[in-house]
């Protein structure tokens, strides 16, 4: 664990935290319909236009049912449009490799996985996505489903904001005004930053590029029906291009993480440089750093907002120090054959990167719903892959997904309250509202329905045929690997264990159907608890309440988040990472 790696984690905190507050007010003016940026004499007469196009007006609110509604509308919409343009792709412009369509399971698979930002990539981008498809189809999804993330966190503070009304806003209204506001702007300069460390921007043909050395491969061919092993020369090598600066910059401040390359952030072409990586990964935390203050700012009691911020802060440092703990010591197995530990476990990571940088991405994209990554997950130690897997057992609510780590730690937040509640006989009070048996219902469902997918599915794919054929590795390993591929879905993070095979019907179709019910049946009992908590009247709050700030209260967050993630998640996580560890530091034959 060197020194550098100490400075940069102390000068990744500091930023984030600096630019916390200016971002939080910044989205208190984004979020409400009258509030005015700097943009506004240029994207106001956009913004109008949009609003006649759809049909709304700015100061027409919804209540719950309605905002909900609005949302399935416009979500499944956009799935059965990427759904058409990815089955079309061969026939619609920007081809210039003549890619052909994409099968319809795997279309399905990516329409769901865009649509509920979890960018699952059952696909190398660049061998089956044309320009077309990654731009128009996807790229559109990474800013939509950004903003109905944004848009439902922002229903669900005014539901705690407000009184004695049933109104939470308008999601129209949220979903135009996060895109032109926020999204847009940060991503167009975003972009020209990626342009300038290196990161590709064009349409043009792949290009071709001779090696210095030719080499041959064993590839599959015979004539006359009859099967052979024939040796290949291969002196060329196909150089993808593309408009990826775009899409890597919304990729990123949107926590949606798909690749526009197969080997993701990994890719030199999506993070080139040092600089690019740090920028990347302040981009992913910064809206759902800002959320936390914006949340303070609106319940009028700014040291709840950074007590949230500080109990996810320490749930993210935790994660970093074991993961850089695990990784740079390297694999005892292969230490004990003479191989040197002293850069650490190097498999599957960058060298530029190496074990602490490759560390902090994999903690800080499973602490979110990005699931961009730039080391392979899959060649982690048992310990260091356990982190990632266990961020996403907590739900992705460490900063998490833009609006949806809000809402999610929200939820644990409302249940620790009860929880509190019932330890010290007092009926438990949020921000001088009442928690009844409605609002702990649906935390309860927002949380539990995941979970009960989640196992389900690994479940099932554990005792069938399917699930075992995608399997690149036997044992424990292979059970972590399924775990993950489900936990990834259902939490709509989007990030693999790479050793599994995906892209077969049955997994492409219960991935999918895993991430609709993480994001849509979380979304539903969101709503309704704003729907239920917009219509109380806040009492005033008195000696007796239940403070909800301080460090007291940040420790209970973070006792509720890790104790019910460790109690549903013990027993599986137990027989894959856990068994794995103890495999590898006492087993006496390699595996």
């Amino acid at each position: 664990m060197h020194v550098m790696g100490w400075i940069q984690l102390a000068v990744f905190v500091v930023v984030l935290a600096a630019i916390t507050r200016p971002l939080g007010l910044y989205l208190v003016r984004v979020l409400d319909p009258e509030g005015r940026t700097y943009l506004e004499p240029v994207l106001k007469p956009v913004e109008r236009l949009v609003y006649t196009l759809i049909g709304t007006e700015r100061t027409r609110e919804q209540d719950w049912k309605g905002y909900a509604t609005s949302v399935l509308v416009f979500s499944v919409t956009g799935a059965l449009f990427t759904y058409a343009i990815l089955r079309l792709q061969q026939f619609l412009p920007l081809n210039p490799q003549h890619l052909g369509t994409v099968s319809p399971d795997l279309s399905f698979n990516t329409a769901s996985s865009f649509t509920t930002n979890t960018n699952w990539q059952n696909y190398g981008g660049e061998t089956t996505m044309t320009y077309f498809s990654q731009m128009v189809g996807l790229a559109s999804h990474n800013f939509f489903s950004a903003a109905t993330g944004i848009a439902v966190a922002a229903a669900l503070v005014r539901g705690i904001a407000r009184q004695k009304t049933k109104l939470l806003g308008n999601f129209w209204v949220d979903l135009t005004r996060v895109c032109l506001y926020l999204l847009l702007p940060i991503c167009l300069v975003f972009a020209a930053f990626l342009i300038s460390q290196g990161v590709i921007q064009n349409f043009s043909r792949y290009a071709t590029a001779h090696v210095v050395e030719p080499y041959t491969v064993q590839v599959s061919g015979g004539a006359n029906g009859k099967a052979a092993i024939v040796q290949k020369l291969i002196s060329t090598q196909s150089i993808a291009m593309g408009p990826v600066a775009s899409q890597e910059a919304i990729k990123e401040l949107g926590t949606n993480g798909g690749g526009f390359m197969n080997a993701n952030s990994a890719h030199p072409y999506e993070n080139p440089t040092p600089l690019s990586n740090f920028i990347e990964l302040i981009s992913i935390f910064a809206i759902g750093s800002g959320l936390t203050y914006y949340l303070g700012r609106m319940v009028g009691n700014q040291k709840h907002g950074w007590s949230i911020w500080s109990a996810m802060l320490v749930l993210f440092l935790a994660g970093v120090m074991i993961c850089w703990w695990s990784e740079s010591r390297g694999n005892p197995r292969l230490t004990s054959l003479g191989v040197s530990s002293v850069q650490g476990n190097m498999e599957g990571k960058e060298v530029r990167f190496g074990p602490f940088d490759s560390a902090l991405f994999a903690t800080i994209t499973t602490d979110t719903s990005c699931g961009a990554v730039n080391s392979m997950h899959d060649s982690y130690l048992p310990l260091g892959g356990l982190v990632p897997l266990f961020n996403m057992h907590m739900g992705c609510v460490v900063f998490g997904g833009v609006g949806a780590g809000l809402y999610g730690i929200l939820m644990f937040v409302v249940l620790a309250i009860f929880l509190a509640g019932l330890m010290i006989g007092r009926t438990p009070e949020y921000l001088g509202k009442k928690l009844e048996s409605y609002d702990i219902m649906a935390a309860v469902l927002a949380i539990l329905i995941p979970a009960g997918v989640l196992l389900g599915f690994t479940a099932l794919a554990c005792v069938s045929k399917w699930g075992l054929a995608g399997l690149g590795n036997s044992g424990p390993h292979g059970l972590s690997e399924m775990l993950y591929a489900f936990t990834s879905a259902v939490n709509n993070n989007g990030s693999a264990f790479a050793g599994l095979n995906g892209n077969s019907v049955p997994y492409n179709t219960t991935l999918a159907l895993a991430m609709l019910v993480g994001r849509f049946f979380v979304i539903i009992p969101i709503l309704a608890l704003a729907g239920n908590l917009v219509q109380k009247k806040a009492v005033p709050i008195s000696s007796g309440s239940m403070p909800v700030s301080g460090a007291t209260f940040a420790i209970l967050i973070i006792g509720t988040v890790v104790i019910v993630g460790a109690l549903t998640f013990f027993p599986v996580v137990s027989l894959s990472p856990v068994v794995e560890h103890f495999l590898m530091v006492h087993s006496t034959r390699l595996f």
